[in-house]
């Protein structure tokens, strides 16, 4: 199971703007968020080395909250859906790339100025990367 979390600093500059944005004011929030919305795409992230060269970290259970289990069922789920292995080091890095490209998502929406606009963004039945075009 994955132990630490500890996001780059772009992603960081990222989830400040959110943070400001949507006054919500845990990272852990945003970033179940973030994950959330990248395992809604139906394409798998691209593979990338995503540098872990920010102050933000926080332990898997502050990720996940009472919810990590889910949260970890949701990721083995992804991995077995999209072909990949198992074991420790693909989990680890697929959830980073998910984590990653999820905030790059929700930063990068042009209709997401307040808490409102999140939730909406949530409830849509749409990918979010449709609002990036």
């Amino acid at each position: 199971m994955i132990e630490n979390i500890r996001v780059s600093k772009k992603a960081s500059n990222q989830l400040i703007t959110l943070k400001r944005r949507t006054r919500i004011p845990n990272w852990n929030t945003l970033c179940r968020w973030a994950f959330c919305v990248s395992l809604s795409e139906k394409n798998p992230p691209r593979d990338e080395d995503i540098p872990s060269d920010s102050p933000i970290e926080m332990t898997w259970k502050t990720f996940g909250g009472e919810f990590e289990g889910v949260y970890w069922a949701l990721l083995l789920e992804r991995c077995k859906n999209d072909g990949l292995q198992l074991d420790e080091k693909t989990l680890a890095k697929q959830f980073r790339l998910h984590l990653h490209r999820g905030i790059g998502y929700l930063a990068g929406n042009k209709k997401m100025y307040n808490i409102s606009d999140f939730v909406q963004i949530g409830l849509e039945n749409k990918s979010l990367s449709e609002d990036l075009s």
